[in-house]
């Protein structure tokens, strides 16, 4: 074997795993597998929240005794969801916003300005990212 040969075969092996490794990475980070971190925020404490301003009026939220409103929509998986309200992109500062003043978002929409602090919206926003 002349040494052109052995460094395009040392090259194609390089990228053959290469390639696999960047497949392999790639089927396990997904969105879905990955766990969203709020800086900043408790799940513990904003699953608290959502009982307390009554979410569950509205919305179906697993994992919150007595939140089966059919108002709003149900939040099961929102961490996997795309977007917010149809408008925003799913990302811990637009569901802060969404949720402590929602009609600055959306003048129309029917979710209450229930007079959430950024504080405890970032905390109800680290809750409703642990339904997965």
């Amino acid at each position: 074997m002349t040494m052109g040969s052995r460094v395009r075969v040392l090259l194609s092996t390089c990228v053959v795993l290469v390639a696999g490794a960047l497949l392999t990475t790639a089927c396990h980070s997904s969105p879905e597998s990955q766990v969203r971190i709020v800086s900043g925020g408790s799940a513990e404490v904003g699953k608290k929240l959502i009982e307390h301003y009554g979410c569950g009026s509205c919305h179906e939220i697993p994992g919150v005794r007595g939140a089966s409103g059919l108002v709003g929509p149900p939040l099961e998986k929102f961490s996997k969801r795309g977007y917010i309200a149809g408008l925003l992109r799913n990302t811990a500062d637009n569901l802060t916003t969404w949720i402590s003043d929602p009609k600055r978002v959306e003048p129309r929409t029917d979710m209450p300005d229930l007079g959430v602090t950024p504080e405890q919206a970032r905390n109800i926003t680290a809750y409703l990212y642990t339904l997965r």
